[in-house]
């Protein structure tokens, strides 16, 4: 989520900016209105799944992968495996990786054979986009939680209107919560064009796509498909905010972004090759299950062959589902952990099961770091998320706030060997209310550039100290503990 942006070091008490743009200023106030909506109209909460009895992971577990073709021969399998095994050093530890992924995602395969490009910020990540979608010729898969009526918004529009008037079909899934700022002739301009545009679980009750009113549950996935060979996923919304750079040097020159507003510092991923099926698939359950109309008949699972050499699961979850498979796989990576956790997270609202993972990692000896935001558009969700940092000092995890930039990434780099890159935070909401989407690597290689991309980061933030930690003001306190009570609901 974006909105204003209030920079909230440790001992200050400082609100968000007046000056902060009136479009953030209605998506802060929509959070409010939701969890007050969430609070009045609740019958019950959902539970996150019981990790212990989820991950019971086999010793021998099989590990099996797929391909351009298909599933690969089991004798493929344990060649791949091997070859693995001697490029990362970590025998055990990417065995086991491997089978921990087997075995909780049955159903969303291990793919080999892709191509990735890691995309930090805004404009690398619009560029790279902007580049695929004008080499479109068959199709435009598109879907965000926020797509802002202003000038990178309207880039977007523009050019999604040129492709469709050039023959390429575009398909648009927004959150009605996340565009709630966003005037509709703007969506009426492109569905005007030929381009087919659904709203996810609309806040008006009488324009359900449903027969229950899911106010609560939102679409915070960030999805581009482009001809059924090129995905985007990652943490990037469709917002000029994102186009300024973490330096705090914006872009544009309009009193909505000033040259005092802080940039937005995100992570995003451009895959090539066969995982794309994959998204391409999520992106269509979507559609279907928002009961979209029928789309236009174009070649949406093309032919895909090998571009690179990485391994990619795609996994997608939604508030229907019994549980969260981002989460359960998450947990488990950290359960599973030997060396370190490195983890980046804009909104980190974590609960007892992922405290408990985090706190036992660092107290085995693990390197458990996390990477969160000192400046944050939720006053709510940034002191929820500080109320644990007492515990988790006390346990060996060594937290750092981001200086200089709104952090907005949502990624993780484990032992070397384990990498995921996606929409999802590390809070209530994103496990149990939201549709998110990741993308999870295995191999040494891409792990690096992980690893590069953190210590980038950890050279700009400030590291929290138990024993100063301890000395905060009371008002930060109470602040923590007011928010703390409505943990689950942000």
């Amino acid at each position: 989520m974006t909105a204003s942006t209030a920079s909230l070091p440790a001992g200050s008490n400082k609100p968000p900016p007046s000056h902060a743009p009136p479009r953030f200023r209605a998506i802060t106030a929509c959070k409010h209105i939701l969890l007050l909506a969430c609070l009045f109209t609740a019958t019950g909460c959902a539970g996150l799944p019981d990790a212990a009895r989820e991950m019971q992971i086999p010793t021998a577990q099989a590990v099996e992968f797929d391909n351009a073709r298909g599933p690969v021969s089991t004798g493929k399998s344990s060649a791949i495996i091997k070859e693995l095994k001697s490029e990362s050093g970590a025998t055990d530890i990417l065995q086991k990786h491997l089978a921990i992924e087997q075995a909780i995602n049955a159903d969303s395969p291990l793919v080999l054979g892709n191509k990735l490009v890691l995309l930090q910020d805004g404009p690398a990540t619009y560029q790279a986009m902007f580049a695929a979608m004008r080499k479109a010729r068959d199709h435009i898969n598109l879907e965000t939680y926020i797509f802002e009526d202003d000038e990178i918004g309207r880039q977007f529009a523009d050019l999604l209107l040129e492709r469709q008037a050039a023959g390429v079909q575009v398909n648009l899934i927004y959150d009605s919560v996340g565009c709630l700022n966003t005037p509709q002739a703007f969506f009426e301009r492109l569905k005007a064009s030929g381009i087919q545009v659904l709203e996810f679980n609309p806040v008006n009750p009488l324009a359900g796509n449903k027969k229950e009113w899911l106010l609560n549950n939102r679409d915070h996935r960030k999805l581009l498909v482009v001809d059924g060979h090129t995905a985007f996923i990652g943490g990037i919304n469709i917002s000029a905010s994102y186009s300024s750079s973490p330096s705090g040097k914006s872009s544009k020159t309009k009193a909505t972004n000033e040259a005092n507003t802080l940039g937005w510092r995100d992570t995003h991923l451009q895959i090539e090759g066969p995982v794309v099926t994959q998204f391409q698939k999520l992106f269509m359950d979507t559609w279907s299950k928002q009961k979209g109309a029928a789309l236009a008949a174009k070649n949406y699972f093309p032919a895909l062959n090998k571009q690179g050499d990485e391994i990619v699961r795609a996994i997608g979850s939604a508030s229907s589902e019994p549980h969260s498979l981002i989460y359960l796989t998450l947990l488990s990576a950290i359960d599973h952990a030997e060396q370190h956790v490195h983890l980046t997270n804009a909104y980190f609202v974590p609960d007892p099961q992922l405290l408990k993972s985090l706190t036992d990692a660092a107290q085995r000896g693990v390197d458990v770091k996390l990477i969160l935001p000192s400046n944050t558009d939720s006053w709510a969700v940034f002191h929820a998320g500080r109320s644990h940092y007492t515990r988790l000092l006390r346990a060996g995890v060594k937290i750092y706030e981001r200086r200089g930039a709104v952090m907005h990434s949502k990624t993780a780099s484990i032992d070397g060997v384990w990498s995921v890159i996606g929409s999802t935070n590390l809070d209530w909401r994103s496990f149990l209310h939201n549709d998110e989407l990741n993308a999870v690597i295995l191999g040494r290689d891409f792990s690096r550039q992980m690893e590069t991309m953190f210590t980038q980061d950890l050279s700009q933030s400030n590291a929290i100290d138990l024993k100063s930690w301890k000395q905060r003001p009371m008002q930060l306190r109470l602040k923590e503990w007011a928010a703390r009570l409505a943990e689950y609901w942000l």
